[in-house]
């Protein structure tokens, strides 16, 4: 991995950088691909956006995106990981975010994850995740880099030995997966969950409703418990990354077999579509 901080090659950031003390930030995480980073207009839209939503000093956001252009172009793999993370930036020792005017910025490449191309052909298995979301409408759609919950959730994936989770909030109402949004199909109406009280309002998941508001679905927002996944005809999951994955099972509980996909309508529908 290679890593810069604030536009300089660099391994290291302050102990008391407000990343470090409070996850005092926000990210964005980019599929690059041929020398070019994808999507990278809406990456630093959301970075913008989030940051301004956290009330943290803008960095100059045209110096970013030439920087993120030139350090894909300097990459010699087909496809890579950018990661770019904007922190208050570093100083102080309590909460008050009172005189940080300098944000930090990390930049950093990562390899591609070798599973997703196996995961479009075989489809994803879930698990439904015992770890609730907290219902936060402040910080509810932002990727911001208090990602506890998200950790423990993917220890459980890891010791169930899952794709992904199907994540609940804390009054049982589906939210997401743990690194990505979900849909499922009932004939030809796609449900998404609504993400004003928790959950990343992911890119590729904006993406996929724009798609399909000029589709032959119908698309809703809806707040709904797990059970519905259970008279589902498909579900899909997505992220900047995979870009789209079908399903093939949810576990949704230990004593019952799992939830059997086999229709791939949608995700073929949504898949060269968002491959773009």
């Amino acid at each position: 991995m290679s890593y810069w901080v604030d536009g300089q090659l660099c391994q290291q950031i302050s102990v008391t950088d407000r990343a470090v003390s409070f996850g005092d930030g926000c990210f964005t995480t980019i599929h690059g691909v041929n020398q070019q980073a994808k999507m990278l207009n809406e990456h630093i839209a959301r970075l913008k956006h989030d940051s301004q939503r956290l009330k943290i000093a803008q960095p100059d956001w045209e110096r970013l995106a030439e920087h993120l252009k030139q350090v894909c172009a300097e990459q010699t793999q087909d496809e890579f990981v950018v990661k770019v993370i904007i922190s208050r930036g570093a100083g102080g020792r309590g909460y008050s975010s009172k005189g940080f005017t300098s944000p930090t910025v990390i930049v950093s490449v990562s390899p591609f994850p070798n599973n997703y191309v196996q995961l479009q052909c075989k489809g994803a298995n879930l698990v439904l995740s015992q770890i609730p979301l907290a219902r936060n409408p402040l910080l509810a759609g932002m990727k911001h880099l208090n990602r506890l919950e998200q950790v423990l959730i993917k220890q459980e994936v890891d010791e169930l030995n899952a794709d992904e989770a199907i994540v609940l909030d804390t009054d049982g109402i589906i939210v997401e997966c743990c690194s990505a949004n979900v849909f499922w199909r009932i004939g030809h109406t796609v449900y998404t969950p609504v993400l004003s009280h928790s959950g990343v309002n992911g890119l590729m998941r904006q993406k996929i409703i724009s798609l399909l508001q000029d589709s032959q679905y119908h698309l809703q927002q809806v707040e709904r418990f797990a059970n519905v996944l259970t008279h589902c005809d498909e579900v899909v999951i997505c992220n900047a990354l995979m870009p789209v994955l079908p399903v093939q099972s949810i576990q949704m509980d230990k004593q019952l077999p799992p939830l059997q996909f086999a229709s791939r309508e949608l995700f073929e529908y949504l898949f060269l579509r968002c491959k773009i």
